[in-house]
């Protein structure tokens, strides 16, 4: 199984280094030909605005688009999460809308307001324990009726699936557990299969 990461900008060698721990292939993605070659695909953090230039620029959308017509997974951590949500607010921008959420860009504050929580997500129907690092997180302001949350921080949504697309605000490559990025990889296996 092969599993990509959209290598453009971000911390993108962190979540090859988790999913290589997952056992599987992971796949470093410049070029939206790649995109045939990768199972699933793993959307970093970074800087939202900057990830939507070169998103743009390399003419990624319509090969992202397709990748999920194919019912390929898709998985966006903080401003991967900006860039497949149906809205952004804080300012508006341009986002794929591939999961119906509403989102406010760095809604937890600036660099310097970054901090880490436990918490518990409910994976596949069982309480695990997780560790989550916000740094210039953005908040999930509104969830669509067919959107799973499943996990929570002060009350708040961190963490959301909807069929093969999961988000989460915070960053999992930043922790030592290998927790979520195993979900995904269960997503992609099952999809693998499916298809």
């Amino acid at each position: 199984m092969r599993v990509g990461v959209l290598a453009l900008q971000g911390d993108f060698g962190l979540h090859a280094k988790a999913l290589e721990k997952c056992g599987v292939e992971a796949v470093e993605v410049r070029k939206p030909t790649e995109l045939d070659a990768v199972d699933g695909l793993v959307i970093p953090g970074g800087e939202s605005t900057t990830l939507l230039k070169l998103i743009d620029a390399w003419d990624f959308v319509p090969a992202i688009e397709k990748f999920h017509r194919a019912g390929k997974p898709l998985f966006g951590t903080c401003a991967g999460l900006i860039i497949l949500a149906r809205e952004v607010e804080g300012p508006r921008q341009f986002s794929l809308g591939l999961i119906d959420v509403t989102v406010e860009r760095n809604a937890y504050g600036r660099q310097r307001e970054s901090f880490e929580a436990a918490g518990v997500a409910r994976l596949d129907g069982v309480d695990t324990r997780i560790e989550m690092f916000f740094i210039r997180a953005p908040r999930i302001r509104r969830v669509g009726p067919d959107v799973h949350v499943l996990a929570e921080h002060g009350g708040e949504p961190v963490m959301a699936r909807y069929g093969s697309v999961l988000v989460a605000t915070f960053h999992p490559e930043l922790t030592d557990s290998t927790v979520i990025h195993r979900y995904f990889c269960d997503m992609v296996g099952q999809a693998r299969i499916a298809a």
